[in-house]
């Protein structure tokens, strides 16, 4: 008999430092010495971010002001099959006491030294907790080589962490030598480095990734062996299938006209956030964005928001 499945609300509380709350679960539960984001389950009546806000109070004496839906994982352990619904408590107010844990932690997102060991339902999320929150998309077949190295420099020293080099229209040599100096630069800079749909030239220029288009994720039967990995989609089954595949992230659009697609079709902030919602995997919002979207796309559901006119502003 398939266990019932239980509706659980998980929050990620950061502060300023840009660490993460977990605490360690105590003597007499499930797990005991396992380490969890803070939740509880979802009362009949309740919505999950309710759950989570009256949860946080019970468990942590804290209250949750900023709540953005996020990610939405299922697990089935030994005793329940429990669906995880992930929200990011991105403002607070209390002084955060232990009230069911018996130990708590600020850890900072990528660390190696994170404790453990952590529950199997929450140990993907410090991996997807490890990416930055933009992506910018390079166009130097658009702009010129040079003048895309310099805009590139300059948003690596403005704290940009990602880079996503797509540059299919130029020609081969200088594809090659503009993408191996881009991951160059950009690893000087402790930045991510992926390209786009070669996985050769990815190899060859010591990328930290591969990103897929729509069709060779749809094509595709298993996860592209890099160290990080994520597709471009548009649909919900393009969507559902990059979860299948377990990658990291997934690029959704077009939020709004773009200068590339001026005539194409946009989703908007309520179409991303349907689309969005129940994914395991973190989304970028894509289409027309500049930083100053930020805000909208985390309440939309969004992990964040990848450019690419906007990125080099």
């Amino acid at each position: 008999m398939n266990p019932e499945t239980v509706d659980v609300a998980a929050g990620i509380i950061t502060r300023n430092d840009g660490r993460f709350l977990l605490g360690r679960r105590a003597p007499g539960s499930f797990y005991p010495g396992y380490w969890e984001f803070p939740g509880g389950k979802v009362e009949p009546g309740e919505s999950p971010a309710e759950a989570l806000c009256r949860e946080l109070s019970e468990e942590l004496g804290l209250r949750a002001e900023r709540l953005y839906p996020w990610l939405t994982r299922t697990h089935t352990y030994e005793h329940a099959r429990v669906r995880l619904h992930f929200f990011e408590v991105a403002q607070w107010q209390g002084e955060i006491r232990a009230c069911v844990h018996d130990a708590l932690d600020w850890v900072m997102p990528g660390s190696p030294d994170a404790p453990a060991p952590m529950l199997p339902a929450n140990g993907p999320i410090l991996r997807a907790l490890a990416l930055p929150r933009r992506i910018g998309i390079t166009h130097a077949a658009s702009i010129g080589v040079e003048p895309q190295l310099a805009a590139l420099d300059h948003a690596l020293q403005s704290g940009l962490r990602f880079v996503l080099i797509r540059e299919n229209a130029l020609p081969m040599p200088a594809r090659r030598a503009f993408t191996k100096e881009t991951v160059r630069r950009a690893h000087a800079a402790g930045a991510l480095a992926l390209v786009n749909g070669e996985p050769e030239l990815a190899r060859k220029a010591g990328a930290d990734g591969l990103h897929l288009t729509a069709a060779r994720l749809m094509a595709s039967h298993s996860r592209p062996d890099f160290a990080w990995a994520g597709a471009s989609c548009h649909t919900r089954a393009e969507l559902e299938h990059a979860s299948a595949l377990k990658l990291d992230y997934v690029l959704l659009g077009a939020v709004k006209r773009t200068a590339t697609h001026p005539g194409g079709e946009v989703l908007g902030w309520e179409g991303l956030a349907a689309l969005a919602l129940g994914l395991p995997l973190p989304v970028f919002a894509l289409g027309g964005l500049e930083d100053s979207d930020m805000e909208t796309a985390r309440l939309s559901g969004a992990h964040g928001i990848a450019a690419i006119r906007g990125a080099w502003k």
